[in-house]
């Protein structure tokens, strides 16, 4: 589906709030390059699951972030087939490399109901130009997204199904704690097993059977779209999880 999206009212607080807590899991943020955050928020648009925020051979003139929802860059193939590469959250830019590639080469799909806030490249150039510390945490943000992606490559290559899914929930877990959005080794799970499918690179078949395994491990219980890790220590174990790809731990950037 095109990016069309519905307009709605803009939210900065709750996308500055956001941003912050993302950026200082990698290093502290000084008050003008907050208020320089702050400052660049044009506005905000909603989007049912299913719609494309941004879709494969656009040119966009703005970067977006999540506020609310999940989303995830996905590549259809001509049959209809889709691989979902990395899945965002919110506080995640879901395109700011297109603020220098301008032609995207894949798509970013909602994979739930979600709203994005809209930075304009002009006023990236302007962060990048005014706030050199801030610019260098925003492009450590997209090295983090390409560990991601090798994270993910080398799960689905090499991970038994199990293993792969317990890896992406460990990874999933440690992205939202970091921006307040779980606590207590349990989040919101909205995800659907159509779409687990499309990131696990499985049958939908496949991933209820893969569930069902880490269910019986008794290391989480997944219930009315809460997600709830019963054994972190064993679940990591179990997944090789190695955080390291995430960088959030605070140090001079």
């Amino acid at each position: 589906m095109s990016a069309s999206g519905v307009d709605a009212p803009a939210s900065p607080p709750a996308l500055h709030v956001l941003l912050a807590r993302k950026l200082r899991s990698y290093d502290s943020l000084s008050e003008p390059e907050i208020g320089a955050l702050q400052q660049t928020i044009e506005g905000a648009k909603s989007f049912a699951a299913g719609q494309d925020l941004v879709s494969e051979g656009d040119r966009p003139g703005y970067s977006s972030v999540l506020i609310e929802g999940w989303a995830g860059r996905s590549k259809t193939l001509a049959n209809g087939a889709r691989q979902i590469t990395s899945i965002h959250i919110p506080g995640d830019f879901v395109d700011l490399h297109g603020f220098l590639l301008h032609k995207m080469d894949h798509s970013v799909v909602a994979l739930s109901p979600c709203r994005i806030a809209k930075i304009s490249h002009e006023k990236l150039r302007w962060i990048s130009e005014e706030f050199p510390h801030l610019t260098r945490l925003l492009w450590l943000n997209t090295l983090v997204d390409a560990g991601i992606h090798r994270n993910e490559i080398v799960g689905m290559g090499r991970l038994p199904a199990a293993g792969h899914l317990a890896q992406l929930i460990c990874e999933l877990y440690e992205r939202l704690r970091a921006v307040d959005l779980a606590s207590g080794y349990a989040f919101e799970f909205p995800l659907s097993q159509a779409v687990l499918a499309d990131a696990l690179g499985l049958s939908p078949v496949h991933v209820n059977r893969t569930i069902r395994e880490l269910r019986e491990r008794n290391l989480i219980s997944l219930r009315a779209r809460t997600l709830k890790i019963l054994d972190w220590d064993k679940l990591v174990t179990f997944s090789q999880f190695d955080p390291t790809y995430l960088s959030q731990f605070q140090e001079p950037r």
